[in-house]
């Protein structure tokens, strides 16, 4: 699956869910299908779930969702089990599997080794989880964690690959453009 493709899947499905997008190419990727609730991060490798779940429980009226790579979800796996203990049933989290570090130079990592994130998902709590690896999977199953009410972790398999796109203003604009939409 092509995680770009995918990213506009979520764009489509996400409404007025704010979208974090975590380090790297789940950023870049976001980047042409650009919005004010668009959260761009940077240079926070593994903490786009820890920025999402702050979202998530000061605005419990909105759903929000967080793009992760595999590789940042591995440098903070216990981001997962504090998503669920802290209660919150407005998160869905995605997280983009290619098997690799790829922003830091394409390192393999996870599940080339084993390494299941679902069932990683599942044993830090989260009742709510798919592993996808097509497109329409993707979209079927993006579609029911965004009509729930329920927190949910969703494996998707994508192809590696370096997004070409980067945010075009700079990080206080973009930062300041996400505070106002959502006040």
């Amino acid at each position: 699956m092509n995680r770009e493709d995918a990213t506009g899947v979520v764009v489509e499905l996400s409404g007025a869910a704010p979208i974090i997008g975590g380090v790297g190419n789940s950023t870049f990727d976001l980047v042409p299908f650009d919005r004010p609730r668009n959260f761009y991060m940077w240079n926070s490798m593994g903490m786009a779930s820890s920025i999402g779940l702050g979202l998530a429980l000061a605005r419990p009226d909105l759903r929000v969702v967080v793009l992760d790579g595999d590789g940042s979800i591995l440098m903070n796996l216990g981001s997962l089990a504090t998503e669920i203990t802290s209660g919150v049933n407005n998160l869905v989290h995605v997280i983009w599997d290619n098997g690799g570090w790829e922003i830091t130079g394409g390192q393999p990592a996870g599940s080339p080794f084993g390494v299941d994130l679902e069932v990683v998902a599942r044993g830090c709590g989260y009742t709510r989880t798919a592993t996808v690896r097509d497109l329409e999977s993707f979209r079927a199953v993006f579609a029911e964690a965004m009509s729930d009410d329920d927190a949910w972790a969703i494996v998707a398999h994508v192809a590696p690959g370096d997004s070409p796109h980067r945010p075009s203003k700079n990080c206080v604009q973009l930062r300041d453009r996400f505070r106002a939409a959502l006040s």
